[in-house]
């Protein structure tokens, strides 16, 4: 577990603490009344969550601006549509419906030079922006380096000279995360220096072939796991040496899942992260992690980060600093929880609210072998997989299992640096950030992790991959239950006989436990035959 800040000679110094500031009389709601508020990753995970909250905690926002790319036939306004339809609006369409039309898509790219954004509306973006959101990134662990580059720091300078030309421009917020230093073991609210610059890595990605590139990859991240944490950090970098004069704030969030908060409890909508290989067991087909236990698990409810970021803005828009404020938003130093107490609260309620259509009991293992672990994914899931494809092919069907276990494998491969290892992220800003709100906006923008409730969050966010990864109706329960029911019974038998199976195989090979075999059959025979006596 992350252990607690003791004696001076190990206490976290605060080495980036923001500031004493005076409390400012506009709430985070006021301060967002009449803005013309843009945002990057709009479309994503964090994005949804962002847009839902603005809009519904703070009605007076003019207008929102979403950056949306043209994606597999369809265009921005399509895509904004198909997003507004999602049921994380629902309480919107039914009570503020005339409030969704304040939401506009901009078609852009982040990929691509001045954001593919037309001419018109970089001139309309300029002119009328208050308060810019920049969360489009790559969280793909294994993303090409190129690539990687071209999204997360290429973007980010492509979104700061758009930046620099609006006029009225009073907070921006860029969403990084805590691991882009987790080459470290104690991580403070401030900005390090990447062993090279991000000028030297831009020029090499756009001078070499990629192959080239790709076999340099794993010397130029050095410590770091992937290209990932590695661009982050490299962004931050430049943003520290390239912001001028924006009102430029960081926020960098944990590992985050699903929604601990309203409007809908537990809602997660992809598969990044713990919840594919979540959502895996609790189907029965991924039953081995590769984790140290007792470690801290460091995840973070996304409504958490959202209501960070928004008060984050509020806070450097209202008080102006040269310096650029950090975020760390986890859960690790306020209220942690072990990957050991996280899987087996997890499979606590996959048994209680259980998926429809599972293929094996739920149940699993976390452990910190590399042999163990490897002989379970060969008995658990790779020689399941084999037997299931073999008579799917058999009867006719498609087989998939081997094609499930192989994603399975390679997200839980990618997963495997964050499960072993276990860091400190000083969260001081954080806390002078909460105690500067005001009580009412303390409720109505929480980011208090020692608030959470795991034992309560989890179950909603079981339920969340149930209803919003799954599509399963609350009404599937009691009929996933009897199924479950069944397959418990079938797991307990399966246990005994491999039990016994293995046990007789090697009492055939030794002499010693054959010869407690033999008496032990003896002594039950002997039992056997007293007991119509007694």
């Amino acid at each position: 577990m992350v252990g607690t800040q003791t004696d001076s000679g190990n206490k976290m110094e605060v080495q980036n603490a923001l500031p004493t500031l005076t409390t400012t009389t506009t709430s985070v709601a006021d301060f967002y009344n009449g803005k013309t508020v843009f945002i990057t990753g709009g479309t994503g995970f964090m994005g949804k969550v962002l847009l839902e909250k603005l809009l519904r905690s703070c009605s007076g926002v003019a207008a929102i601006y979403l950056l949306i790319r043209y994606k597999k036939g369809q265009n921005a306004h399509d895509r904004l549509q198909q997003l507004l339809s999602s049921p994380l609006f629902d309480i919107l369409r039914k009570e503020r419906p005339g409030d969704l039309s304040k939401v506009l898509p901009i078609e852009g790219d982040i990929t691509q030079p001045n954001l593919a954004i037309s001419v018109n509306d970089r001139v309309m973006l300029s002119r009328t922006v208050n308060v810019v959101f920049h969360s489009a990134a790559t969280v793909k662990f294994d993303e090409k380096l190129k690539l990687s580059v071209t999204i997360n720091m290429l973007g980010t300078q492509r979104l700061i000279e758009l930046c620099k030309k609006m006029t009225n421009l009073e907070a921006l917020i860029h969403v990084s995360t805590t691991y882009c230093n987790c080459d470290k073991t104690e991580i403070y609210e401030k900005i390090y220096n990447p062993s090279i610059s991000p000028d030297q890595i831009t020029s090499l990605v756009d001078t070499l072939d990629e192959s080239l590139v790709d076999a340099m990859t794993p010397i130029l991240v050095g410590k770091r796991p992937n290209t990932y944490t590695f661009t982050k950090a490299l962004a931050e970098s430049w943003l520290k040496e390239n912001k001028g004069d924006l009102p430029l704030v960081i926020v960098r969030p944990s590992i985050v899942i699903s929604s601990h908060g309203g409007p809908l409890k537990g809602w997660v909508d992809n598969w990044n992260g713990p919840t594919g290989i979540i959502a895996a067991a609790g189907k029965g087909v991924f039953r081995s992690m590769h984790c140290h236990p007792e470690k801290t698990a460091d995840l973070v409810p996304v409504d958490l980060v959202i209501n960070l970021m928004l008060a984050a803005g509020w806070k450097v828009g209202s008080c102006k600093t040269k310096e650029i404020p950090i975020y760390n938003c986890c859960t690790g130093q306020r209220k942690p929880i072990s990957w050991r107490s996280f899987v087996e609260l997890c499979f606590k309620y996959m048994r209680i609210y259980p998926f429809s259509d599972v293929t094996w009991y739920p149940s699993g293992t976390v452990t910190s072998s590399v042999a163990l672990d490897t002989f379970n994914q060969y008995v658990l899931h790779w020689f399941p997989a084999y037997v299931i494809d073999a008579f799917t092919w058999i009867c006719g069907g498609k087989p998939i299992m081997l094609k499930i276990q192989d994603k399975l494998q390679k997200a839980s491969t990618c997963l495997d640096y964050f499960t072993t290892h276990e860091w400190v992220f000083d969260d001081t800003n954080v806390r002078q950030l909460g105690l500067s709100l005001s009580e009412a906006d303390r409720r109505e923008f929480n980011f208090d992790a020692s608030q959470i409730d795991w034992d309560e969050f989890i179950k909603h966010y079981v339920l969340g991959i149930r209803r919003f990864i799954f599509k399963e109706d609350a009404a599937t329960i009691p009929k996933a239950r009897r199924s479950i029911a069944k397959l418990l019974w079938v797991y307990r038998i399966t246990q005994f006989i491999t039990v016994l199976t293995l046990w007789h195989f090697l009492t055939l090979r030794c002499a010693p436990l054959r010869q407690l075999w033999s008496n032990a059959l003896k002594l039950l025979l002997h039992i056997a035959r007293m007991l119509p006596i007694l």
